[in-house]
């Protein structure tokens, strides 16, 4: 016979223990040994009041946005529902079966105050960090830099041409967004250039086209991670730029090096990083080796020599041309950042390879980037063994990418504005970070496991 189930859900009481219903091998129970917010509330004490009702556990707020950003629950209030409902979430956050979920309002109110305010969410971001590299997960003698378009929560037909001329709400009435963008907008050196489209509900994101795809609006976010495991060592939000995204590479590395005394000693990187500032600072002044493909476009497409075509004497400081003659320099440098070196027009008038060097100039000039030093050096390290570990290695930053779309589905932001992007970047770090820690940690790739030893 069919059998009916005999139960009275009105019982007043219940032996229940919600330890012995999160399975032994739950993700959750991995990310929590590795989880320590007991510093968190003297990070934040400053940002409360000693008097009042009290308010929400601050270790509550964070516990639950890590599960939002781990298992991909990209709203805050379908996040307060899985926490009521879901018994491994409410064991994470540290809530019994009768405590009350948080409101998801209680978000929107710390992430935008005190939580910003105080950086706590970059403070919960070094916390892992610092786990991690306790636990043997960062060995600091290789670095990966990279970028990663997300788009921006702007709707690409609500744009205006950019310029000085755009009519914006007064402050008090403005949107939080726009309040951020005007105010870094007057603390912006002179000369900054405005993007050429503007979105106007959130002016700071970049007006971007992906390949074979419309033009969105966008933010990158920058990893800088460590090579032996893919750990994520430092996240930076800027608006979806080349410029932005390599400044933000300096930012990370100094910071690094600041906070937890991290200097690698080789860079990776695609070619967006191998211009010659970018090599020039990694070389002269970080000592950092540049796993970097040369930004080089001084490759003539006419038939005439290239750049490449002379040889550069360093110790007598002159380029040898192909017909044997010196270029001698007067050591000005040039907008700042460029020695010409010139050729003698008598040279150049006998000289039987005229034609294909300078047949509409007197003489031949060579340019020289003031950084073509840090040039020549990475263009040396190209096929070491060194360096073809490191383009090798750099793959996990582009993996560490694909799974923060795919699995944690940030392919597009829920908070406006540049400090928006950056909560949301460092939520997700933290998240890849812990998930990494709690499914690597003994059974891991062998070079981590020999670190964890």
């Amino acid at each position: 016979m069919m059998g009916q189930l005999e139960t009275d859900q009105a019982k007043l009481f219940y032996e229940f223990d919600l330890e012995e219903f999160v399975p032994t091998d739950h993700l959750l129970r991995g990310i929590d040994r590795f989880l320590d917010l007991s510093n968190l509330r003297r990070h934040l004490a400053s940002s409360y009041s000693q008097i009042g009702r009290p308010s929400i556990d601050p270790e509550l707020m964070i516990r639950m946005l890590i599960v939002g950003y781990c298992f991909g629950i990209r709203s805050e209030r379908r996040l307060c529902e899985e926490v009521h409902f879901n018994l491994a979430y409410r064991w994470f956050c540290r809530l019994g079966l009768e405590d009350q979920v948080p409101d998801h309002s209680t978000f929107s109110v710390n992430r935008h105050g005190r939580f910003r305010e105080s950086g706590t969410l970059r403070f919960v971001f070094e916390q892992v960090l610092e786990r991690c590299m306790a636990e043997g997960l960062v060995g600091g003698e290789g670095f990966a830099v990279d970028a990663s378009i997300v788009k921006a929560d702007a709707n690409r037909r609500r744009g205006v041409p950019g310029g000085d001329d755009i009519h914006w709400p007064d402050p008090p009435r403005a949107s939080r967004p726009v309040r951020e963008y005007l105010a870094a907008l007057d603390e912006a050196p002179r000369g900054h250039t405005v993007s050429k489209k503007l979105s106007l509900t959130d002016p700071a994101s970049q007006w971007t086209a992906a390949p074979g795809g419309p033009a969105f609006y966008a933010y990158s976010t920058n990893y800088l991670i460590d090579l032996d495991a893919g750990i994520i060592v430092d996240v930076e939000a800027t608006p979806a730029h080349r410029t932005h995204e390599v400044a933000s590479a300096k930012t990370m590395i100094d910071r690094v090096e600041h906070r937890f005394d991290l200097k690698p000693d080789r860079l990776a990187g695609d070619t967006a990083y191998g211009a010659a500032p970018m090599l020039g600072w990694l070389v002269d002044d970080k000592k950092i080796e540049p796993h970097i493909p040369v930004w080089d476009k001084s490759k003539r497409k006419d038939g005439t020599f290239s750049r490449a075509d002379f040889t550069f004497d360093k110790e007598a400081d002159v380029y040898i041309c192909p017909g044997g003659k010196t270029l001698k320099t007067t050591g000005r440098v040039h907008d700042g950042k460029t020695l010409l070196y010139r050729a003698s027009k008598h040279d150049c008038d006998v000289c039987q390879f005229k034609i294909r060097c300078c047949a509409n100039t007197p003489s031949r000039k060579v340019p020289r980037d003031v950084n073509e030093a840090a040039r020549d050096l990475a263009r040396s390290l190209v096929g070491t063994a060194r360096y073809e570990k490191s383009r090798h290695d750099r793959k996990k930053v582009e993996m560490l990418f694909a799974h923060l779309k795919r699995v944690l589905k940030l392919d597009r932001l829920r908070l406006r504005g540049l400090s928006g992007a950056q909560d949301e970047f460092l939520l997700a770090a933290t998240a890849q970070n812990l998930r990494r820690m709690a499914k690597w940690i003994g059974r891991g790739p062998p070079n981590v496991a020999a670190h964890a030893t």
